[in-house]
């Protein structure tokens, strides 16, 4: 189950490198600390001083403050190593690729430094899904008893954990910033759970991000002998299948076809090439509930067993499975309203499944689209709506797509973007929302316009929500104690 004879890679020599690092943050700083152990010249390069940057200059590393490279920067240069979040029109990957340097991120450095005794990778993508499926695949591998951790676009920076002696295998989720910045990661078996539109602004149009994300199934060729798998019910996923030269493995949420992973009388199957369908899990076992959950848990199930792990750790590890926090997740019931926190729906593709699973909704959404045109998910939502509380830098655009597609709808905009932003958000919702309604935190955006990342944004929903209940325990209380009141 962990033969390591496919997996197995020279590690890259640096010790004779010169290498720029762009940006000192997890990733940044991560892949900087590893090349200098391994002897590599390393310099540093961010826009703004930091404590980050003064401790890798601490450990040995030159270090430039600069938004862009500046003259003579680059001379004798082997390598540059951006962090994932540098767009390929950053200054510092401009002038690299005009004087010839190859460029990449941190998971391929760590894809470079493996050794011979690496453990394999199983790689996860998509635009939506990516951290749950993930994370239900370490947990079905620890079932199996392998020594395994979610890692990637998540948890520890790969390139300390691909060298560390104590894994068997990573389960791996990479986003489509870090496949544009690989070269050779090409991981034993790998998923690509659907495709949208995201992040069009920093890849500059679909194809280019849709190329990106293929990339993920850079094994998946006679030669190499690597596993693709992928969503048969996503049409852009399904077309790019049918284009691999290897081993392909189809997902669906209906009947499956042999070799093919599938849903058959509400049980998870996996069908093989020559054998009948083997039951995995029942479909309302799974957690977080949903259709797409269910999709998420048969991608990892067909990962794992990619790699040989038996049926029975594929149930053990999905019934066992504890989701990830601010994915459709219950906050509380105040007054007979229901509030839900999907803070990582970031975009409108990861938006609908949840907003699609409430027939009567309060929708607080908004914050950087990244250039994504959110009106198809507005029609499509429209007649679950029954109000709609917008905030963050979008919001007009958000508002202008519900004058044309619910012009009756109430909307509020939320103007401010201090902190009391959510708080004033969740009780706007809470004056729209009758009894046995939804308010469902879905904002359809990114995040960093207003909070640090989507689980600050969570959070403050989590927490205006329980304000709410509190002052509406201490009304009743207030209520139930006043004669007038019970008369």
């Amino acid at each position: 189950m962990t033969d390591r004879s496919q997996t197995a890679h020279d590690a890259t020599d640096y010790s004779r490198r010169v290498v720029l690092v762009g940006g000192s943050g997890v990733a940044g700083a991560a892949s900087a600390r590893a090349l200098l152990s391994r002897g590599a010249d390393v310099t540093v390069l961010d826009r703004a001083a930091s404590p980050a940057l003064d401790e890798l200059a601490r450990a040995g590393a030159r270090t430039v403050v600069a938004g862009a490279p500046p003259a003579g920067l680059l001379d004798g240069v082997t390598d540059v190593v951006v962090s994932p979040g540098f767009p390929p029109t950053h200054p510092l990957a401009v002038a690299a690729a005009r004087a010839g340097i190859e460029v990449y991120s941190e998971p391929e450095l760590a894809w470079r430094l493996r050794g011979p005794d690496a453990p394999p990778w199983l790689a996860v993508t998509g635009t939506n899904g990516k951290t749950t499926t993930v994370t239900m695949l370490a947990a079905i591998l620890r079932a199996a008893g392998l020594r395994a951790q979610a890692l990637g676009n998540i948890g520890r920076p790969l390139v300390d954990a691909a060298v560390d002696p104590g894994y068997d295998v990573l389960a791996v989720e990479l986003s489509s910033f870090q496949l544009h910045w690989s070269r050779r990661l090409a991981p034993r078996a790998a998923a690509i759970l659907n495709l949208a539109d995201d992040h069009l602004d920093w890849h500059g149009g679909f194809d280019a991000y849709a190329a990106a994300k293929t990339a993920i199934w850079r094994s998946a060729t006679p030669a190499a002998e690597g596993v693709a798998v992928g969503n048969l019910d996503d049409p852009r996923v399904a077309g790019l299948l049918r284009t691999v030269t290897g081993d392909v493995v189809g997902v669906t949420a209906g009947d499956p076809a042999p070799g093919q992973f599938g849903v058959i009388d509400g049980v998870l199957v996996e069908h093989g090439r020559c054998a009948a369908p083997t039951a995995l899990i029942e479909a309302m076992a799974v957690r977080p509930a949903g259709a797409h959950n269910v999709s998420n848990a048969l991608h990892a199930a067909a990962l794992a067993r990619a790699l040989g792990v038996p049926f029975g750790a594929v149930g053990d590890g999905l019934r066992g499975y504890v989701p990830e926090p601010h994915r459709n997740a219950p906050v509380a019931d105040v007054a007979g309203v229901r509030y839900v926190d999907d803070s990582k729906a970031t975009n409108p593709h990861a938006a609908l499944a949840s907003l699609t699973g409430c027939s009567r909704l309060v929708w607080v959404a908004g914050g950087q689209l990244k250039g994504v045109d959110v009106a198809p998910l507005v029609a499509e939502v429209a007649h679950r709506l029954v109000g709609a509380v917008l905030l963050g830098v979008d919001r007009g655009l958000i508002a202008e797509a519900l004058r044309r597609h619910a012009p009756d709808l109430p909307v509020i905009e939320v103007a401010s973007t201090d902190d009391g932003a959510m708080g004033e958000a969740v009780r706007a919702a809470a004056r729209l929302a009758a009894p046995g309604d939804t308010v469902v935190l879905a904002p359809a955006a990114a995040s960093k316009d207003m909070f640090v990342d989507y689980a600050a944004r969570g959070e403050a929903f989590a927490d205006a929500v329980r304000a709410l209940a509190t002052g509406a325990a201490r009304a009743g209380a207030a209520g139930a104690g006043d004669p007038a009141a019970s008369g």
